[in-house]
C-alpha cells in the first residue's frame, strides 16, 4: 500500500511516527508496518552486535587496530563535531586504549558551546586534534549554490566535506582505520529526497556548476574512483564502534556530563548554528521536511523511546521559535543575503538531486554490496 491521495489524513506507520506527509514514497505492507521499520528489522542483525557477542567483535577489532598501528603516531581517527555520538566515540577509543587522532571540520558554523565542548573533553581525554579550516568565502558560495538550487540538500557540503577529509588523512598519514560515530540504533532511517549526495561529488559539483561563483580550490571532496583507491588499495576501514554496543544516547550523554564535563544542546546535530537552523527552519518550511520524524523513529525501533512521547514532541516546534528568529537573521547576514533574497530562494520552485547529474546508481550499488560484506562479516559493522 502506498502514501494516501492528496488531500487525505496522513496515513502513520503502525509501529514509528513516519507517515505520508513527511515522506510521500512511504510504503506499508497489510499490517501497516512502514519499508523503514522493515528495512531496520532486516539490517539489524548485521549491522549491530550488542551484549557479550559485541563486547567480544570489538576486543578483537581493538586488538587488531592496535596491531595495525604499530610504529606509528596514531592507530585510528576519529572526526570530532562536539555532537553526542562523536564525543562519545572519543571517549571510547581512549576507553579501549587506542591512540587516536581527532579531526574537526571548521565550516565556520560552529556554535561557542561546541568549540567549547570539542576543547575541553578533547584535553580531558588527552587526544590530539586536527582542525581544517575551510576556506570560507569558497564554502559560503558553496552553500549558497544548494540553497538556490532548491533541493533539501543543504547540509550535504559539510557532510560530504567531512567524509573527504576523514579519507584524505587517513590515505596521507597511513592510518588504516576511521572510528565513526554513525550508529544504527538512532540513524537507521534514510530517505534520499530528505537528504542526498554525501559519497556524490558529481552531484555537488553539477549543483555548483550551475549556481555557484567561486571556484572550489580548497573544499575536501572525493569521487568514487578515489573511495575505491582508499578503501581497496590503501585498506582503510571504517568502524562504527557504537554498533558493537547496547548503545543508549541517553545513558551516553550522562557519561559524558559527569566525567567529561559535556554540555547538551537541545537538539540533534544543534552544535552547529546552521544545522539547527535548516533543519529546524528551511526544511519544515520550504520542503515539509521535518527530520524529526526520522529520529524519533529510529529510537521508537531501537526501545529507546515510546511512540506516545515522540508524538507529544512532534507537536512542539522543531526548536524555540524566538532563537529561529535570532538565527535568521545571523544566517543570513552571514550569507550576505538580504531579508528580501532569502525570502526568493524559500519561494522558488523546490527541485531534486535528480535535476542534476549524480551517480546515484553507482553509489546504491555501493551500499547494497558494502551491506552484502557486512552480512558475511567481511566489512566491519
Amino acid at each position: 500500500m502506498n502514501s494516501a491521495a492528496v488531500g487525505q489524513s496522513p496515513v502513520r506507520c503502525s509501529r514509528c511516527v513516519m507517515d505520508t506527509k513527511v515522506d510521500p514514497s512511504i510504503v506499508f505492507d497489510s499490517s501497516g508496518l512502514c519499508n523503514h521499520c522493515r528495512r531496520y528489522d532486516e539490517l539489524l542483525e548485521s549491522r549491530v552486535s550488542g551484549g557479550e557477542v559485541g563486547r567480544r567483535a570489538l576486543a578483537a577489532i581493538v586488538e587488531k587496530i592496535r596491531g595495525d598501528g604499530q610504529g606509528q603516531e596514531y592507530d585510528c581517527i576519529i572526526g570530532v563535531s562536539g555532537g553526542v555520538d562523536s564525543t562519545y566515540v572519543a571517549y571510547l577509543v581512549r576507553e579501549h586504549g587506542l591512540r587516536a587522532l581527532a579531526v574537526h571540520f571548521d565550516n565556520g558554523w560552529n556554535s561557542e558551546l561546541a568549540v567549547k565542548n570539542i576543547e575541553q573533553v578533547l584535553k580531558r581525554l588527552g587526544i590530539d586534534l586536527y582542525t581544517y579550516v575551510v576556506d570560507w568565502p569558497e564554502f559560503r558560495n558553496l552553500q549558497l549554490s544548494f540553497l538556490r538550487a532548491s533541493t533539501p540538500d543543504g547540509e550535504i557540503p559539510t557532510d560530504h566535506a567531512i567524509n573527504a577529509l576523514l579519507w584524505r588523512e587517513a590515505g596521507r598519514r597511513k592510518i588504516r582505520y576511521i572510528i565513526s560515530g554513525m550508529n544504527f540504533t538512532t540513524e537507521s532511517i534514510s530517505v534520499p529526497d530528505w537528504a542526498y549526495g554525501h559519497s556524490d561529488w558529481r552531484y555537488i559539483e553539477d549543483v555548483h556548476r550551475r549556481y555557484g561563483t567561486v571556484t572550489l580550490r580548497s573544499y575536501p571532496h572525493f569521487s568514487l574512483p578515489f573511495l575505491f583507491w582508499v578503501n581497496v588499495v590503501q585498506r582503510v576501514r571504517t568502524v562504527s564502534i557504537l554498533n558493537y554496543l547496547d548503545y543508549r544516547k541517553d545513558v551516553a550523554m550522562r557519561v559524558l556530563q559527569d566525567e567529561l564535563g559535556w554540555r547538551d544542546y537541545g537538539g540533534k546535530h544543534h552544535e552547529s548554528i546552521y544545522t539547527r537552523f535548516y533543519q529546524g527552519h528551511v526544511l519544515p518550511r520550504k520542503f515539509r521536511i521535518d527530520k524529526r520524524y526520522g529520529h524519533l523513529s529510529d529510537l521508537i525501533n531501537s526501545g529507546q523511546l515510546e511512540r506516545e512521547e515522540a508524538l507529544r514532541e512532534l507537536q512542539q516546534p522543531p526548536y524555540p521559535e524566538e532563537l529561529q528568529r535570532q538565527d535568521l537573521v545571523y544566517v543570513t547576514k552571514k550569507l550576505g543575503l538580504t531579508p528580501v533574497q532569502f525570502e526568493e530562494i524559500m519561494r522558488a520552485p523546490r527541485q531534486s538531486f535528480r535535476d542534476f547529474r549524480n551517480s546515484y546508481a553507482v553509489v546504491q550499488l555501493m551500499r547494497r554490496t558494502v551491506n552484502w560484506l557486512r552480512k558475511r562479516g567481511l566489512y566491519p559493522k
